[in-house]
């Protein structure tokens, strides 16, 4: 027999994007099928794969010593589990109809096509730069990828001055700010909202603003960067504001991210009013049986105001990758959707928010109550007891819990969880307070904080 008429039968399924939901869904997808059923072939156009980008941060600050201990699974172990991952090469266009892809080797710059029989798109999402004279220069970076925070450190070590502008106060501007802090850096921090975390209520977002100056941080709120002025030569040396000039030898911009959905639009693929993928719930790109999304470019629902979302989470993107690969290898799983947890510090100031803020609320129509408590992470007694502010938000006639944030120190944070749960579960905040935590004075007063918050919420519903 002539083997070179004989057909390959195996599939091949072709991911787009070497990270978390793209490598995750490639390796579920192999523990599923073994490569005699199923064709792997992965697209990075960076270095690294399957690594923590919400790390960089912190191997900045020097927290964390070496950038390799923020890679969880390196290129070659992809490799060695059959998958193959083809660095420094970037997909350029989707042919759906053709189910191809074409991808450039960006050391080489040749080109070529890949036919698939199951695609999924892992694209990512790109950093906010600005549109403003000066962005460009040496001296300004975005911190979104692993050569991100390696061209950010290259700078920082040859970097003469000891002045840093960060231009944007959400998780990524704020932990960068820490970091700068750590370096040695005199920080500004640049932003356009009234307090940091616009995650938060400006009330809550105060608490962080406080916390920051009592880091040395310089922050410059309801203020815009118009401009970036450069010396000559061609290094960044201040940024500009409809008020003010603040000299800077390095920029860090944290303005927020977009989807990266330019491939999937040339495409033709369904896109949200954020800009992100559409899928279903196991994670396919609706209209297209054999192409799936996750990760920072799609769009999830939010099971608290029922309506779509991009949530830019490692955590999210881990879980549509597992989805993923589930789904292309045969099997079934689904993703419902988000609640919007999250948590970051400052220091030692943890901040946690889940569910809806007052401006959210009232933007998708829900008359509501707010309450705001103050306790303690511990027994009052107990020592290393420290304050803790608790916002809720319940809807009004229901009592369904909304939204929690939360903010204090040790112990603070990770509270945020049980929120978290008790939206998932659709709980109101009576109910939430006959739930059974487990109490100690070390851990907690006697009650909860957070139950502390759904009493004085359910109070407030009751009376209205």
């Amino acid at each position: 027999m002539d083997m070179s008429r004989v057909r390959d039968v195996r599939e091949r399924l072709v991911v787009i994007g070497g990270d978390a939901a793209g490598m995750s869904a490639a390796s579920q997808a192999r523990r599923m099928k073994n490569p005699d059923e199923l064709e792997i072939v992965a697209f990075e156009r960076g270095h690294f794969t399957s690594y923590s980008a919400c790390g960089i941060p912190y191997w900045v600050g020097g927290d964390v010593e070496e950038r390799d201990e923020l890679i969880a699974r390196t290129p070659q172990e992809h490799r060695d589990r059959g998958i193959d991952l083809r660095l420094r090469t970037e997909v350029v266009a989707i042919d759906v109809d053709r189910q191809r892809v074409r991808a450039r080797d960006l050391d080489s710059g040749d080109e070529s096509w890949t036919s698939y029989d199951k695609l999924v798109i892992a694209t990512g999402a790109r950093p906010i730069r600005p549109d403003m004279p000066g962005v460009d220069a040496d001296g300004v970076h975005g911190v979104q990828t692993l050569d991100d925070g390696q061209a950010l450190i290259d700078t920082l070590a040859r970097t003469r001055g000891r002045r840093a502008v960060v231009v944007g106060a959400g998780y990524i501007g704020v932990e960068m700010a820490e970091a700068l802090i750590k370096r040695g850096y005199e920080v500004t921090v640049v932003n356009r909202g009234s307090e940091p975390m616009s995650t938060l209520d400006p009330d809550m977002g105060r608490l962080v603003h406080r916390a920051m100056e009592g880091l040395g941080i310089t922050m410059v709120n309801d203020a815009e960067v118009t401009k970036v002025l450069t010396g000559g030569d061609g290094r960044v040396r201040a940024v500009v504001t409809e008020d003010a000039e603040y000299p800077a030898d390095v920029v860090v911009l944290g303005v927020g991210v977009r989807p990266e959905t330019s491939l999937a639009k040339e495409a033709g693929l369904p896109l949200g009013d954020h800009g992100g993928l559409l899928t279903d719930l196991g994670m396919r790109v609706r209209g297209h049986e054999n192409i799936w999304a996750g990760g920072d470019c799609v769009e999830v629902l939010d099971l608290v105001s029922g309506q779509e979302r991009h949530v830019p989470l490692g955590t999210h993107a881990n879980k549509h990758g597992q989805i993923i690969g589930m789904n292309v290898g045969g099997g079934y799983a689904t993703f419902p959707g988000v609640v919007g947890t999250a948590v970051s510090k400052v220091c030692d100031l943890e901040i946690a928010r889940t569910g809806l803020r007052e401006k959210d609320a009232r933007r998708v129509g829900l008359r509501f109550e707010s309450v705001t408590i103050e306790s303690t992470s511990r027994a009052g007694y107990y020592p290393g007891a420290s304050p803790m502010t608790v916002k809720m938000l319940a809807e009004r006639r229901t009592g369904r819990l909304l939204g929690v944030q939360i903010v204090g120190r040790e112990g603070a944070g990770k509270r945020v969880d049980i929120a978290a749960v008790a939206l998932t579960a659709g709980m109101t905040v009576e109910r939430m307070t006959a739930l059974d935590l487990g109490y100690a004075p070390p851990f907690s007063p006697v009650w909860d904080p957070v139950l502390v918050a759904a009493r004085k919420a359910a109070a407030k519903v009751r009376a209205s």
